[in-house]
């Protein structure tokens, strides 16, 4: 009798450990999850979150903030950040993460294959998600394309009180400075501001939507924005701002040169990530064709993988030649543009 009463004990316990070791197995695998700092605040990223859970069964945990904020936040946290993914705008943001030691270099074939090498970090601590170009926009009624050629170009006198652009605090524009010393010199890219600032047909406000409309009420002849703005304002609810994506005209500068600017949304793995395999794996994801493809239709942005093909609103503007610097070069070269942005009297 003792015996039989030890042997159902020990069926007891055994398959008590079985069933604890079960439970065990479903949290680990509940567990899985990647933690992502995002400046992008889209529903179609929201969408490609849920469809990488989907897909994966890891968890997206998401924190949305400024691009300054979730680098301080970052920098606070310290060793202890839960952040797996910073996803941000523009390569000078992106490469302010890397020089504030917030991001990792990370091995992957799938991003050093798909992402072309001008839109990522040469170390691999960030990757391009989705290119931007910063075109020139302008009244039908009044220029005359053929007038238009470069960046260089708006410095000339004939469009002295025509243009319309940001603030030089804006990244888009402290960007492309960068990208104008680079090729053109320091020397050469302060006069340049200089005559740009000469050329204002008012002070530096609002955002890229504001310079468009600026442009359509007659405050100005033609501003510089990024094209994504254009799709979204062509595709807009509100019915001012569809009026005035269809009242200008887009042109892609300095095509028989170097190539129009462009830059890039983009992501790294943060340098004391939890979840890192995970934070790869995500990465990777928006990188895929049917990530990509949702990026490109729902905002209007050019994709990094060349096997995607642009929405059609972006493939009736046409190809255009595009600059191939490697982006890094403008989050190094941010300081000394922000500095002679302030020296041509730049607000």
């Amino acid at each position: 009798m003792k015996k039989l009463i030890v042997a159902i004990f020990s069926i007891i316990l055994l398959m008590s450990c079985k069933d604890s070791d079960k439970k065990d197995e479903a949290e680990i695998k509940t567990s899985e999850e990647v933690n992502v700092y995002t400046h992008r605040h889209y529903e179609s990223d929201q969408e490609l979150f849920k469809m990488f859970e989907e897909e994966t069964g890891i968890t997206v945990n998401v924190i949305n903030a400024s691009a300054d904020e979730l680098i301080q936040k970052m920098r606070m946290e310290g060793e202890q950040s839960p952040a797996d993914v910073l996803i941000t705008v523009d390569a000078g943001r992106l490469e302010r993460a890397k020089s504030s030691d917030l991001l990792q270099a990370v091995s992957s074939d799938i991003l050093e294959e798909t992402i072309p090498s001008h839109l990522k970090d040469a170390d691999n601590h960030w990757f391009g998600l989705t290119k931007r170009a910063r075109v020139i926009t302008y009244a039908k009624d009044r220029v005359d394309e053929s007038e238009l050629s470069t960046y260089e170009d708006l410095a000339s006198d004939k469009w002295n009180d025509k243009l319309l652009i940001r603030s030089s605090g804006n990244i888009y524009n402290q960007s492309l400075m960068a990208s104008i010393m680079v090729h053109n010199g320091e020397e050469e890219a302060k006069k340049w501001a200089e005559a740009v600032v000469e050329n204002m047909a008012r002070a530096p406000k609002g955002n890229d939507r504001d310079q468009v409309k600026a442009v359509v009420a007659g405050e100005g002849d033609l501003a510089v924005v990024n094209t994504y703005y254009i799709g979204k304002m062509l595709n807009s609810e509100d019915p001012e701002e569809v009026k005035a994506g269809e009242n200008i005209e887009l042109f892609f500068p300095n095509q028989d040169g170097r190539g129009t600017h462009i830059n890039v949304s983009g992501a790294g793995v943060a340098k004391h990530a939890p979840n890192k395999e995970n934070a790869i794996k995500f990465i990777e994801f928006l990188i895929s064709e049917e990530a990509q493809k949702i990026f490109a239709h729902s905002n209007y942005e050019y994709p990094v993988n060349e096997d995607v093909a642009p929405a059609n609103l972006l493939q009736e503007w046409g190809e255009f030649k595009e600059d191939t610097l490697n982006l890094s070069t403008l989050g190094e070269n941010n300081k000394k543009a922000v500095m002679l942005f302030d020296e041509a009297g730049w607000k």
